[in-house]
């Protein structure tokens, strides 16, 4: 499989990283996707992560200091709106393994993951042996997943729990059953202090924190007071203005926080990270006005269908989570409309979303 410079990389180990976000047949900006592929996409932040949370001999045996992004992505196009996805190289045991990362985003546990991930791993199988015709062996595949959602993971992550089976009978079967299980990062069951004590980089840090807590928080600006000597050091690194944008970008997008407040915030933070929130905030809001009047017509329809969409799911589940209702707001026609046409027959509300 080429690497980003069009390399071949030697068979060995692959560590997959993967991530959710809104399909369309155009795609829209996904704010969950872009700031996780521009800060978790550079090898040394995702290199930072990866020694945080592998277990300790893994981690030690990857030469994490040689990451290498491979270019390519293999999630289902109707599944891009709830997953993001990264793969890289690294080496291990004289060969060039891979990693493949997944990001969480929907609000609800996705029950399949083990399904979805171990078919995302054949895929790359199959890509290699296509590159590697005359090759006997695979490599090595190390699946992790984040999960950034505000509610702990409580599905599976071992693909042998979905087999339909009772428990005795899954044991005497166990030798004949896929054998697959991925690492989990569950950032909800991540606090604070954890996360600074991870050895990650500012922007890794600072970029898992703002999945974990931005969306729809109106306090935003408060919480991230706290975590000032990280949004300096990010704009004291190399390129580091243009990973602060990103930031800032991600979090005008989905954050919820009064427009003074953070101006406040990044005022303190210096001339520098004022420029950029500023500069951020004006150019997201002319973007929105210049979308709004060329697809007013078609975002009113679309909006009409989410309310009424809103309208039938609280009749059948009841009250809504609140970063429900953003998902379907932020739907496009073609969601709205295969999602409407689930209500009749799901459930439960996680077999709308399915």
């Amino acid at each position: 499989m080429p690497d980003s410079t069009g390399s071949e990389p030697k068979s060995g180990p692959i560590l997959s990283v993967h991530a959710c976000n809104v399909p369309c047949h155009v795609e829209p900006f996904d704010p969950h996707d872009a700031v996780f592929r521009r800060i978790l996409g550079e090898p040394e932040n995702a290199a930072s992560q990866l020694r945080a949370v592998l277990p300790p001999d893994l981690a030690d045996s990857l030469d994490l200091d040689h990451l290498t992004r491979v270019s390519g992505s293999f999630v289902d196009t109707n599944l891009r709106w709830r997953h993001s996805d990264l793969l890289f190289t690294a080496p291990l045991d004289g060969h060039d393994s891979f990693i493949y990362v997944l990001v969480e985003h929907q609000s609800s546990t996705d029950t399949l993951m083990p399904f979805r991930m171990l078919h995302y791993i054949v895929r790359i199988w199959d890509r290699y042996l296509k590159q590697h015709p005359d090759t006997t062996r695979l490599p090595a595949i190390i699946p992790l997943v984040v999960n950034h959602n505000r509610r702990p993971w409580t599905g599976p992550t071992d693909v042998i729990d979905l087999i339909n089976l009772r428990p005795d009978t899954t044991e005497v079967t166990r030798a004949y059953l896929p054998q697959f299980q991925f690492l989990l990062d569950d950032l909800a069951r991540v606090d604070e202090q954890t996360l600074r004590a991870r050895p990650l980089t500012p922007p890794t840090r600072m970029t898992l924190l703002l999945l974990k807590t931005a969306p729809g928080n109106t306090s935003l600006a408060d919480d991230l007071r706290r975590w000032a000597d990280d949004l300096r050091a990010i704009l004291n690194r190399p390129n580091g203005k243009d990973d602060f944008l990103s930031l800032v970008t991600y979090i005008e997008s989905v954050g919820e926080a009064p427009t003074d407040e953070l101006h406040d915030l990044f005022i303190q933070l210096g001339p520098e990270a004022e420029e950029a929130y500023v500069t951020t905030a004006e150019m997201l809001r002319a973007e929105g006005e210049a979308r709004g009047k060329a697809e007013g017509k078609a975002e009113g329809k679309a909006e009409g269908r989410a309310e009424a969409l809103v309208q039938l799911l609280n009749l059948k589940f009841g009250p809504l989570p609140h970063n429900t209702e953003d998902m379907v707001h932020a739907a496009t026609t073609d969601q709205l409309a295969t999602w409407t046409a689930r209500v009749l027959t799901a459930d439960t509300l996680e077999d709308v979303f399915r």
